[in-house]
């Protein structure tokens, strides 16, 4: 309703007077000063001063805006302050939503630079398989989505998210260690045909039973699970075998269990994903580069 800088002169009309005292503190000539508190009247539809002799009084809507004009100007001023911390990276807010190993080997890196770069920054860290994680983003749930694809499998990306590729992520066996194969530096995966498997989320159990047919084969599924603790833990007690990405080697927790790379090799790709405008939002894009580094630094990439 109110154009701020028109409300910023009546404050200072009020205060120091006069038109002229106001035109000497803004650095305005009085003309200036009085066509903007024409403007003013003009947008709130009556007159804000009478002329009392030399003096000017308020009317009643001056006295109105007047009380206003204080809280008007704080609330203005704090909201620049607040814009230029963001624009400065001295503060913001990103969420990111992840799936569970990007969760334990890229994010922790990842934050631990932007908060010893940027301390004022917070990062909201979420968890979810894709395509869940990518439905959220597209819904304004998050800011970043972390998600891989399989180059075998048809797999839908919301046109309106853009994709920064991080790394690719080569898929490996865990076996018992006592297993007959885990001697081997490459495990092909036709002679793991006749063992019982541990799947993982849809989309890598998916990836499985596809593998596995353009090997010739169906595994059999005895277990099915996204936890990658429990997914060692069920291989270390000699309970089934697992097709797992490369990154959760890197957080191996059991000494029993041995990760040998698959023949014919097949990799995941690994990225991260926004909404295009959220890529000028300076927290945001700080966080997307700092993956980026951090992702550079992993094998496979």
């Amino acid at each position: 309703m109110f154009d701020s800088r028109h409300v910023r002169t009546f404050h200072e009309v009020v205060r120091t007077g006069s038109y002229s005292a106001a035109a000497r503190t803004l650095g305005y000539t009085q003309p200036a000063i009085t066509q903007q508190m024409k403007a003013l009247e003009r947008d709130v539809g009556m007159p804000l001063f009478v002329r009392v002799g030399r003096g000017l009084r308020l009317t009643e809507a001056g006295e109105t805006l007047s009380r206003h004009a204080s809280d008007i100007l704080g609330s203005l001023s704090a909201a620049q302050e607040q814009m230029n911390a963001l624009a400065r990276l001295h503060a913001g807010r990103v969420r990111v939503c992840a799936f569970p190993s990007a969760n334990s080997t890229l994010l922790p890196e990842a934050l631990a630079r932007v908060a010893a770069a940027h301390p004022g920054i917070r990062v909201d860290l979420l968890e979810n398989e894709p395509p869940e994680s990518l439905h959220r983003l597209a819904q304004g749930e998050c800011d970043i989505s972390l998600a891989f694809t399989y180059p075998g499998l048809h797999e839908h990306v919301p046109e309106d998210l853009v994709e920064t590729p991080l790394l690719e992520d080569q898929l490996t066996v865990l076996l018992p260690s006592g297993h007959r194969l885990a001697r081997r530096r490459v495990v092909k995966l036709t002679d793991l045909r006749g063992e019982r498997w541990i799947a993982g989320c849809p989309r890598c159990r998916a990836n499985l039973l596809h593998e596995c047919a353009e090997a010739g084969f169906v595994p059999d599924i005895a277990f099915t699970t996204d936890d990658n603790l429990a997914v060692q833990s069920l291989v270390a007690e000699g309970l089934g075998v697992a097709m797992v990405p490369a990154l959760v080697l890197t957080f191996m927790h059991r000494a029993k269990v041995a990760g040998r790379p698959l023949q014919p090799a097949s990799r995941r790709k690994v990225s991260a994903y926004v909404l295009r405008e959220h890529l000028r939002v300076p927290a945001t894009a700080l966080v997307l580069q700092e993956l980026k580094t951090v992702a550079a630094g992993k094998t496979g990439c």
